[in-house]
């Protein structure tokens, strides 16, 4: 399913991008306005750590937090955000899909994250792993196809697991344009989408919808045609979404 726009808690109404929107509103800001792709990642990873402490409540720390790690900007986000949760004590793993082949600033978030207690793990080590919380940062708006070979059977995993799941931006496997799926995707009790909300969010494999600010400014939004809402998030950095 899709849909054109969305609107927050505060009854504020945001259009909905499609992924070659996104994809300009990226250029813009990495090649133009900023903030860079490393500053946008932080922002990311760091409301995903925020939110999944929200949603676990006070007792989060005594509770498994496995993280699905692409090898794109998505995978980076999801590694930001385990470092923010074991950085404040949190029981963090990561399972990247292909740790030796990550794009640059993935990898430095993986150098950096490996700073901490958290531990960093391969996907053929997800048996016996028993989460609590997944957050799924395998494939973002960028998805090119069905799934395949790690990517895949971490997606497998995550479905085949109790744990709620978290995903960033979009659930992995879905096509954040039309909202359908090739083949294999993430079921998500809770998506929480980067900077715009993305038209192909309006569908049931979404669960609880959230918006979180990365930090674009407004001109970078005018410059790639867009009208965004001054006040979007109010006085924090996540808000709820619906379809409107």
């Amino acid at each position: 399913m899709t849909a054109s726009s969305f609107v927050t808690g505060a009854g504020i109404e945001v259009g909905a991008v499609t992924a070659a929107q996104m994809r300009e509103v990226d250029r813009i800001a990495i090649e133009e306005i900023g903030p860079n792709l490393y500053q946008m990642m932080e922002n990311a990873g760091r409301n995903l750590a925020a939110l999944t402490i929200r949603l676990l409540g006070s007792e989060w720390r005594d509770k498994r937090i496995v993280v699905l790690a692409g090898t794109g900007g998505n995978g980076g986000g999801g590694i930001c955000g385990a470092r923010h949760l074991a950085n404040r004590g949190g029981d963090v793993l990561v399972v990247v899909s292909d740790a030796t082949n990550l794009r640059e600033v993935p990898a430095q978030q993986l150098a950096t994250y490996r700073g901490t207690d958290g531990r960093v793990l391969g996907p053929d080590e997800l048996g016996g792993l028993d989460p609590s919380f997944i957050l799924d940062a395998v494939i973002g708006y960028s998805l090119s196809g069905p799934p395949r070979g790690p990517a895949l059977h971490m997606i497998e995993w995550a479905l085949s697991e109790d744990a709620p799941v978290v995903s960033l931006d979009i659930p992995s496997g879905i096509d954040s344009t039309t909202g359908k799926a090739p083949t294999t995707h993430v079921v998500a009790a809770h998506t929480m989408t980067l900077a715009l909300p993305k038209t192909g969010l309006d569908g049931v494999a979404a669960g609880d919808l959230w918006l979180a600010d990365i930090g674009i400014p407004r001109e970078t939004y005018r410059r790639a045609g867009l009208a965004v809402p001054a006040k979007l998030f109010g006085d924090g950095f996540t808000v709820p979404i619906r379809a409107s």
